[in-house]
């Protein structure tokens, strides 16, 4: 009886496969060249008409976009190109952009670690609350507030690398 059941398992199989295969249509080609996107479709006589070409071998999966006019690389290189005054004034202006954002968060980053230091005193920061009787407590955000200070200075250290870094001839607008 279990080859019966396999025999029958097989077939339904087989057949749902054929099916398959069968239900697939032809795939044609249509232009692609010049530049221009190719275009997929699946009618016979279209294809025919047109000149397209039939795709063998393999699942296509067509996605469609919206059609630019030139890629923005291409547009960026060929304004680069045009005018390399223009890009130069850009970078200078991209730079001083970018020095000025740095050194207000440089500013900030100063002002957060005199606040953290004066709140720290030198390790002797005032008890708050339960910490009177739970000198634990005390002890760990003591520790908290030491890490947090050498993470501020890091920090500090950081952006003034980076401002180092940028050309010193920069030009604010």
């Amino acid at each position: 009886m279990k080859p019966a059941v396999l025999l029958s398992i097989s077939t339904l199989l087989l057949a749902g496969s054929i099916s398959a295969a069968l239900a697939q249509e032809r795939i044609y080609r249509c232009g692609g060249k010049e530049g221009a996107a190719p275009e997929y479709i699946n009618n016979a006589k279209d294809a025919q008409s047109r000149g397209c070409r039939q795709i063998e071998g393999g699942n296509v999966t067509v996605v469609q976009t919206m059609p630019q006019s030139r890629p923005a690389a291409v547009r960026v290189a060929a304004a680069a190109q045009a005018s390399p005054a223009a890009g130069n004034d850009a970078q200078r202006a991209r730079d001083s952009d970018t020095r000025a954002i740095l050194e207000s968060e440089l500013k900030k980053a100063e002002l957060r670690l005199a606040e953290q230091q004066k709140e720290y005193n030198n390790g002797q920061p005032e008890k708050q609350g339960i910490e009177g009787r739970n000198y634990q407590r005390y002890l760990d955000r003591v520790a908290e507030m030491k890490e947090s200070i050498a993470r501020h200075e890091s920090d500090i250290a950081g952006l003034k690398r980076e401002i180092s870094r940028l050309p010193v001839n920069t030009v604010r607008q």
